[in-house]
C-alpha cells in the first residue's frame, strides 16, 4: 500500500521583515554606493539635455530669479505690495532668498518627474531607481551655484561684504536638500500613478513661494505671520540667508525643528521608495 505524501507550503514574510527593518538602511547605503557612477552619468545626461538646445543655456538660472525680484520691486514702488523692513540692499536679500528657495522648488519638480521621464529606460533596464531621483536634483544644485555667483557680484556692486558664516552654507543647505529628496522620492512614485502631480506641482511651488517670506521680510501680524510661524521652509531659507547677511541666527529653534523634520521626512520617504521601487516598472 502506497503512502501518500503531504505537501506542505510554507509562507515566509517579506524579505525586509525577515531581515529586520533596521537592515534596510545598510542595504540602501550599499546600493547607493554601488550605483554612484550611474547616478553621476544620469546627472550629466540631464544637465546636457536641459541646456543643449537652449539658446541662452544656464543663464535661465539667473533670468527667473531676476524677473521675480524685479516684479516685487515694481509692486513695492507702486504701493501694491510692501516688502517690509530690510536692513540690506533688497536685490541681495531677494536673490539670496531665491537661491535657497529654488534649491528646493527646482529640485522637487525635477525629481517628481524623474521616473516618468525615464519610462522606457525603467521598463527595459533593471537598475536602482533612486539614482534617477537623486541625479535629477543636481539641476537645482547647479542653479544654486550660478545664483550664488550673482549674489557675489551684487555684494561687490553695493560695496558690502557677507559674514564669515557664509563658509557654513554647505552644511546649512543639507536640511533643505534632505527635505527635497525625501518629498521627491514620494512624489516621483505618485506622479507615476497620477500624472496630474507633474502638472500641479509647478503651480503649487509658485503659490507656496508667495506664502513663504522669500522675497519679502517676515510679516509681524496677520494670517500670513501665523502661517509663516508653522512653515518649515521659511526657517530653512531665512536662517542661512540671515547668517550670510548678518552673521547671526534669530530663529535657531525653528531651524532646528525644521531640520529634524527634514531628516524624518527623508528617512521615511527613502524607506518607502526602497520597498516599492521594484514595482515601479508596472506603473510607469
Amino acid at each position: 500500500m502506497k503512502h501518500m505524501t503531504e505537501t506542505i507550503t510554507t509562507y515566509e514574510p517579506d524579505n525586509s521583515l525577515k531581515k529586520g527593518y533596521l537592515s534596510i538602511f545598510s542595504e540602501i547605503f550599499n546600493e547607493l554606493k554601488k550605483n554612484r557612477w550611474l547616478t553621476y552619468q544620469l546627472f550629466r545626461r540631464d544637465f546636457f539635455a536641459l541646456y543643449k538646445q537652449s539658446f541662452i543655456g544656464v543663464l535661465w538660472a539667473l533670468i527667473i530669479p531676476l524677473v521675480s525680484v524685479g516684479t516685487f520691486i515694481a509692486l513695492n514702488r507702486s504701493g501694491i505690495f510692501t516688502i517690509g523692513d530690510i536692513n540690506v540692499p533688497y536685490p541681495i536679500y531677494a536673490i539670496l532668498g531665491m537661491a535657497f528657495w529654488q534649491l528646493f522648488s527646482t529640485g522637487l519638480v525635477a525629481s517628481s518627474n524623474s521616473l516618468v521621464n525615464a519610462g522606457t529606460m525603467i521598463v527595459k533596464i533593471n537598475f536602482s531607481k533612486k539614482s534617477l531621483v537623486i541625479a535629477s536634483t543636481g539641476q537645482s544644485i547647479i542653479s544654486f551655484l550660478i545664483q550664488f555667483v550673482l549674489v557675489g557680484i551684487l555684494f561687490v556692486y553695493y560695496g558690502t561684504a557677507p559674514s564669515i558664516a557664509i563658509l557654513l552654507i554647505p552644511i546649512l543647505v543639507i536640511p533643505i536638500m534632505l527635505l527635497t529628496l525625501g518629498l521627491g522620492f514620494i512624489l516621483s512614485l505618485l506622479n507615476g500613478v497620477v500624472r496630474d502631480i507633474g502638472n500641479i506641482l509647478p503651480v503649487l511651488m509658485t503659490f507656496l513661494m508667495f506664502l513663504t517670506p522669500v522675497l519679502y521680510a517676515n510679516p509681524t501680524a496677520g494670517i500670513l505671520a501665523t502661517v509663516t510661524t508653522y512653515n518649515p521652509l521659511y526657517y530653512l531659507v531665512s536662517v542661512p540667508r540671515d547668517l550670510i547677511l548678518m552673521g547671526t541666527i534669530s530663529e535657531w529653534k525653528g531651524f532646528l525643528t525644521a531640520s529634524i523634520l527634514s531628516v524624518i521626512v527623508f528617512m521615511v520617504c527613502l524607506v518607502v521608495f526602497h520597498l516599492t521601487e521594484t514595482r515601479v516598472a508596472e506603473r510607469i
